[in-house]
């Protein structure tokens, strides 16, 4: 069973679904055998005009994007509210919007290149978030793309030549057009084995059903008599 997780590393919806996503799994894994629940993080950009090499204050970005800096500062509020509950910190204060497209080669380089690449992915998708919400770190510099890399168990050499190739751009703009193809156009995005979608940072307890309906799915068709 596949669970693929459309985001983008600036999306506050999405580091709060992640963690209300990942908060569901592990009490269902506390009675149940999830390693049969694959989850692969793929690419979103919020914002795929943002210039790369350059960076600014996500307040400035929010207040073009939203209207103001008076709607900017009470969507920021909000977020930080609604993250604080879910365990998460965030300093919109200092966050610095950048162009998420390295972000997003880094990502697939991690789904690639170790051996437990899921949970190394995963691993960076947090480090990256963190960067970006609590660290204030613009993420689309690749000396910080690189010591998250590093973090969560990357080579710094190998990642380092990644990143300044041109290895990856296809793969990961393939991605970013499949999700428009398939109308995704709102993340996060929660498609399970290419055939249904769970929109949005929902609670932990829909998550949990939904874990636990794919298991049970799954248990059932390993009884039928086709599956023996």
């Amino acid at each position: 069973m596949r669970i693929e997780i459309w985001s983008d590393v600036v999306c506050p919806w999405c580091y709060i679904g992640k963690r209300r996503f990942d908060t569901a799994l592990a009490a269902v894994a506390a009675t149940r055998d999830v390693s049969s629940i694959e989850v692969v993080y793929r690419p979103y950009q919020l914002d795929p005009t943002a210039p790369a090499g350059a960076s600014e204050p996500v307040s400035q970005a929010y207040a073009k994007k939203f209207g103001g800096p008076a709607k900017a500062a009470e969507i920021m509020a909000n977020v930080t509210r609604v993250a604080a509950a879910d365990g998460i910190e965030f300093h919109m204060d200092i966050a610095l919007r950048a162009n998420t497209l390295l972000a997003h080669r880094l990502l697939w380089f991690a789904d690639q290149h170790v051996a437990d690449v899921h949970a190394t992915q995963r691993a960076l998708k947090e480090r990256l978030m963190q960067a970006y919400f609590t660290d204030g770190e613009d993420i689309g510099d690749p000396d910080v793309l690189l010591a998250a890399a590093v973090d969560v168990g990357l080579d710094r050499e190998a990642a380092g030549a990644f990143l300044f190739s041109d290895a990856g751009i296809g793969e990961v703009m393939e991605s970013l057009a499949s999700a428009a193809a398939n109308g995704i156009t709102a993340v996060p995005t929660y498609v399970i084995d290419e055939q249904w979608a769970v929109p949005g940072a929902q609670d932990p307890d829909v998550f949990e059903r939904v874990f636990n309906r794919l298991l049970d799915n799954a248990a059932a068709d390993l009884s039928t008599p086709e599956a023996v």
